[in-house]
């Protein structure tokens, strides 16, 4: 069970952090990700973590936003700086096991930047 928090609102150009508790996962066997969803558009990818390995971005938040995660306990995080309104959305914590590819997903915490 993947478990987000720290959504919100918050104003143009404010931060936020978005915490995963990922304590029932294996840190060194899933990679971790956090997706967003805006009303009416696809579910993106934001960000994503390889157990002591790369990071990557979307383009849309590279420079802004930065992936972590701590092994014990295993939690992810998401700070989020700079944000927009176009960063509006549900975001998700995600945990993809390496080899078998299965997909875990929380249940989403909203974040909301008005224009």
């Amino acid at each position: 069970q993947l478990v987000e928090s720290g959504g919100g609102l918050v104003q143009p150009g404010g931060s936020l952090r978005l915490s995963c508790d990922a304590s029932e996962f294996t840190y060194t066997q899933y990679v971790m990700s956090w997706y967003r969803q805006a009303p009416g558009k696809d579910r993106e990818l934001v960000a994503s973590s390889f157990p002591r390995g790369p990071t990557n971005y979307a383009d849309s938040v590279a420079g802004r936003f930065t992936i972590s995660r701590v092994e014990v306990p295993h939690m992810v995080y998401l700070q989020m700086s700079t944000l927009l309104p176009e960063d509006t959305a549900v975001y998700y914590c995600n945990a993809r096991h390496l080899i078998t590819r299965e997909d875990y997903w929380g249940q989403g915490t909203q974040v909301t930047v008005p224009s």
